[in-house]
């Protein structure tokens, strides 16, 4: 009774309607978290412009430059399937940290590199320190962050990527210039810069309270809470909330207490993720999979990282022009990824996903038909030149409006906290093979059907993924991380519910911290 108590009071109490002010040291963590995903961000970016003077330097294929951009999405899984179990080894915040140094001997390797094949080794260990910064900067705001701001927070590294693939397209235009064998691995090679600011940085950051309680250590977690929370009472009952989570009893306030081992280092999580998972976790399991699938399988890489193509497909030209346009593309991304972090606390995941899709859907079939138009044209036609930029524009800022932040911030909240880590991490894994394919067919895939055929495909995708989002994912705005689990149904089984403080199957709690549906 009381514990259901709690739960209510905790949806009252904080709202997000209200709009409390916000968490300034929660605000920071979140900061110095996500700046790990200026990693990926900036390797996008100066890859595809980088990419121009490697080909000419190495003298190598377009297929060997497919390879070469999208193979670091396919390393990163490696990063991605082991950052789970490291940060629950470890803790989430000495994980970020060795992303950081992976990524930093990945850049070093890549700058100093003398033919392709030692090329491609940096890419392996620049991708190892990719997949891990991907896979912990959500999971770790979205533990630390307060119900009534965690859209606003977790949205954090989706800003990083994109600032980062600013920076890596204002790189390529700045050494564009050198010469040809010095300019393009400055523009690799200075990559190292962010994840030595991210180590030094990381220090002044607290561990998830959610692992300092997994590991018992609850006079730790105590203190975090209070200091991200947005008032003492909601630190109270989030401690309350994360250690019915945890198994440890309400009354139970050592500062150290003894928990199940097995919880701790994640193991069995694979058996009830994917052997035998309850019907809500076969929905969350499903749902978010399902949207970093469709993330990436739209088309986002292809445009982002091969955008130089495209817009020389347009009827750009000039190196200097294409990548001045490139540059166009990152400051829309940035700005409206901007736009998206103040609008998820306000406006939903929901409703904001699925108008940032039918944009998406939108900018894609127009871009595709202009694009044939231009291919099928004997004269350049300037009007079908600056439709395919606008809608290339128009693309980018749908996508970070809603599709993109909302992918991280919603595949990191929904999961129990026994399987949040490993559950990131799938999606993770999900998003980076998706993108692996798509980057390493792109040229392939133009040359088959023409570049307007593919971005066809693309807007084709996109529709499906519509529909999908709009089936299978129910709202999440305002729930805390313990109560997500009620917008998907029964975690437990009637049976195994019974008899935990009580409980029949039929009340709210189901013992584990977590409100259930009737």
């Amino acid at each position: 009774m009381a514990d259901a108590t709690t739960a209510e009071k905790s949806l009252k109490d904080f709202d997000p309607q209200k709009k409390p002010k916000r968490n300034k040291y929660a605000f920071a963590c979140a900061i110095l978290a996500s700046m790990t995903s200026i990693l990926l961000g900036y390797d996008i970016g100066v890859m595809s412009g980088a990419a121009i003077y490697i080909k000419r330097d190495l003298k190598v294929t377009d297929v060997q430059i497919e390879i070469l951009l999208g193979i670091i999405n396919l390393y990163s899984l490696i990063g991605s399937c082991l950052a789970g179990r490291t940060s629950d080894w470890i803790g989430r915040r000495y994980t970020i940290v060795f992303a950081g140094a992976i990524f930093f001997a990945g850049a070093i390797l890549m700058g100093f590199s003398t033919n392709y094949l030692f090329l491609m080794c940096g890419r392996f260990v620049a991708g190892i320190g990719i997949g891990y910064a991907l896979m912990i900067a959500p999971v770790y705001t979205a533990e630390v962050s307060p119900a009534s701001s965690r859209g606003f927070l977790t949205s954090f590294p989706e800003v990083f990527i994109n600032g980062g693939i600013l920076l890596g397209y204002i790189s390529n235009y700045a050494f564009s210039k050198l010469p040809l064998r010095i300019g393009w691995r400055l523009m690799l090679g200075i990559g190292a810069v962010p994840s030595v600011i991210l180590g030094v940085g990381v220090l002044a950051m607290p561990e998830s309270p959610r692992w300092l309680v997994m590991r018992g250590r609850l006079g730790e977690a105590k203190q975090v809470l209070n200091k991200t929370s947005d008032s003492k009472e909601e630190a109270r009952l989030r401690l309350a909330d994360i250690k019915q989570a945890a198994g440890i009893p309400e009354n139970c306030d050592d500062d150290v207490v003894e928990v199940a081992g097995k919880q701790n280092t994640g193991e069995g999580v694979w058996k009830e993720l994917f052997l035998h998972p309850t019907p809500a976790v076969r929905h969350i399991l499903i749902a978010a999979l399902g949207i970093h699938f469709f993330q990436q399988a739209s088309g986002v890489d292809a445009v982002v990282l091969y955008s130089p193509t495209i817009f020389q497909k347009a009827g750009i030209t000039s190196d200097t022009d294409k990548l001045l346009a490139t540059v166009a593309v990152g400051f829309v991304k940035t700005i409206f990824i901007l736009v998206a972090t103040f609008m998820l606390d306000r406006v939903g995941r929901r409703p904001l996903l699925l108008s940032s899709v039918g944009g998406m859907i939108f900018s894609l079939l127009t871009l595709a038909l202009s694009l044939t138009i231009i291919d099928h044209s004997k004269t350049k036609l300037m009007w079908a030149v600056g439709l395919s930029i606008a809608t290339v524009l128009s693309y980018v800022a749908t996508f970070s409006i809603g599709a993109g932040p909302i992918t991280w911030v919603y595949s990191s909240e929904i999961f129990p906290l026994k399987l949040r880590a490993q559950g990131a991490a799938m999606g993770v894994v999900v998003n980076r093979v998706t993108s692996g394919v798509i980057s390493m067919t792109f040229l392939s895939l133009q040359k088959a059907i023409t570049i307007g055929g593919a971005f066809f495909l693309f807007g084709s995708i996109a529709t499906v993924g519509w529909i999908f989002f709009y089936v299978m994912l129910p709202e999440t705005q305002g729930k805390t991380l313990e109560e997500m689990e009620g917008s998907f149904g029964k975690f437990r089984s009637s049976s195994s519910t019974k008899g935990v403080n009580g409980n029949d199957g039929k009340g709210k709690d189901n013992g584990n911290g977590q409100i259930q549906l009737n």
